[in-house]
């Protein structure tokens, strides 16, 4: 009989206690300054990592390569037979890549290992979604087969306070940078089907930002009913201001709130609004 285990990363942004709740294996990503180190949302909460943005910025890491072998081992110790793992992005992170190597350490355990090609409740949303299947009984393969369609229904798009930790990471020309701040360009970002960054639109200040955001969240439910998450990084004024703006709108069969954490926040800087939504049947 099978026995399914289900592991992701601390990209998807799902609470510890929820994690918890559905027996979900967590890897953290290592949020790494000059002088210390810690594992993401276990050592260190997003709202400390913005806190300190303004007097160093950290890099983020991997999962550590022990931790998973460690995560493996326990798994088979307790029985499973099966692994479904869901991973931030491969275009964003090498994640996906060190856990199908060190899946290959363990051949008695069936794995599949699946590339979000998102991340933040993107991510997490899949998680969800196949810890619910896991619990009605589906079996691995249906599971396994279920899961890129349901990722074909979920969309991330954020916008940002300042392109200034963008410039910083090398992730925008330097000139462009300056002059969309100068100008208070706010650019709002989608994360496409290839799995990377794309600048969808730009708007001129943040209220701006935030209505177009809210008006792409319309057309979604212009079509069909879906499930919504208003997420937060540093900026829980504002994402509770958004997440009023959001409450009452037709075809929300589910809304969320809570924080981006730091393997998107570190790149963006605090004052960041996310908004993911996944389509319903």
């Amino acid at each position: 009989m099978e026995k399914i285990a289900l592991i992701t990363d601390s990209a998807c942004d799902i609470d510890m206690e929820t994690l918890k709740e559905n027996n979900i294996y967590l890897l953290p990503f290592r949020i790494i300054y000059k002088s210390e180190e810690f594992m993401d949302r276990i050592e260190i909460s997003p709202q400390e990592v913005y806190n300190r943005l303004s007097t160093e910025i950290p890099s983020t890491s991997l999962p550590n390569i022990q931790l998973i072998e460690d995560t493996l081992t326990e798994i088979e110790d307790k029985g499973y037979t099966h692994v479904i793992a869901i991973m931030i992005s491969s275009g964003l992170s090498g994640t996906y890549n060190s856990m199908r190597l060190m899946c290959e350490n363990h051949p008695k355990l069936t794995c599949e290992i699946f590339d979000s090609k998102t991340l933040t409740m993107g991510e997490g949303s899949l998680v969800l979604s196949a810890a619910e299947m896991i619990q009605k009984g589906l079996s691995f393969n249906e599971i396994a087969e279920a899961l890129p369609n349901l990722r074909n229904k979920v969309h991330v798009y954020f916008t940002l306070e300042t392109l200034e930790y963008l410039r910083k990471g090398g992730r925008i020309g330097k000139v462009a940078g300056t002059i969309g701040d100068l100008l208070n360009i706010k650019p709002i970002i989608h994360v496409g089907d290839d799995g990377i960054y794309h600048s969808y639109a730009k708007a001129r200040g943040k209220n701006q930002a935030m209505s177009k955001i809210l008006s792409i969240l319309k057309d979604y439910l212009d079509k069909v009913k879906c499930s919504v998450w208003i997420l937060n990084g540093g900026a829980p004024e504002e994402g509770r201001k958004f997440m009023e703006n959001v409450k009452g709108l037709n075809n929300i069969v589910n809304l969320f709130s809570g924080d981006i954490g730091p393997a998107l926040g570190v790149h963006t800087g605090p004052g960041l609004i996310g908004l993911i939504i996944k389509e319903e049947e």
